[in-house]
């Protein structure tokens, strides 16, 4: 699913913030990034959509490898993922209803299965009075809520969350953690977050790498 071989990223040839990184995340595995604020976690995330150029090594996305990618080639392999963020990206214009059928226009469903896929994610994300709504109109956990129906419409076999609940409350908070959790247990969807604050019981088994002066470890 994703594969690390002596990863190395930096920008700009500046100092290497990931440095020979060897790891392995699994088929529909439940996968936190934690470390301290600047430790790279966020870069190590973007990496895996093609969002860096591989420095040095190999990191390969559902076999596909970044290290020898072409423009191409990125956007097949960017249909498996659905990425999620901390500040939401939400285009303002749009109603909700039209940022989620976003990744449907891209990889061309038809509007009628756009359409009904839309309804069906606002049901599961408890937002289907706000289809019509426009980003500014809801709160920011209404927002992220969104955002994970956006990431899942187009049916990704993995999930990317860069802070997924970093500014919002506890009651949001604990909303994203179970929309992502049943994504991984009930549709088999890879998860990959980075985040500084993990939920003390996820109810759900996982995998934790911690990143420190540029080293991606593992840790218990």
């Amino acid at each position: 699913m994703i594969l690390a071989k002596n990863l190395t990223l930096s920008y700009d040839n500046k100092k290497n913030i990931i440095e020979d990184a060897n790891f392995m995340i699994k088929e529909k595995e439940f996968i936190f990034i934690s470390g301290s604020s600047g430790s790279g976690k966020s870069t190590l995330l973007k990496s895996f959509y093609g969002g860096i150029p591989i420095k040095k090594g190999n990191l390969f996305v559902n076999k596909f490898d970044l290290a020898k990618k072409s423009d191409s080639k990125l956007l097949q392999m960017r249909k498996d993922l659905g990425i999620v963020f901390q500040d939401y990206k939400l285009i303002q214009e749009y109603t909700i209803e039209e940022n989620i059928m976003l990744p449907l226009k891209v990889h061309n469903y038809a509007d009628d299965i756009s359409r009904s896929q839309v309804k069906k994610l606002l049901k599961h994300v408890k937002l289907s009075h706000k289809i019509g709504a426009y980003p500014a109109e809801l709160s920011g956990g209404e927002q992220q809520r969104v955002a994970v129906a956006r990431a899942l419409a187009h049916n990704p076999s993995i999930i990317l969350a860069d802070e997924p609940t970093g500014n919002l409350d506890d009651y949001s908070s604990d909303m994203i953690w179970t929309l992502l959790k049943n994504a991984n247990e009930h549709l088999g969807i890879t998860i990959v977050v980075v985040t500084h604050r993990i939920p003390k019981d996820m109810g759900i088994k996982y995998r934790r790498f911690n990143i420190e002066e540029g080293v991606v470890y593992e840790a218990s």
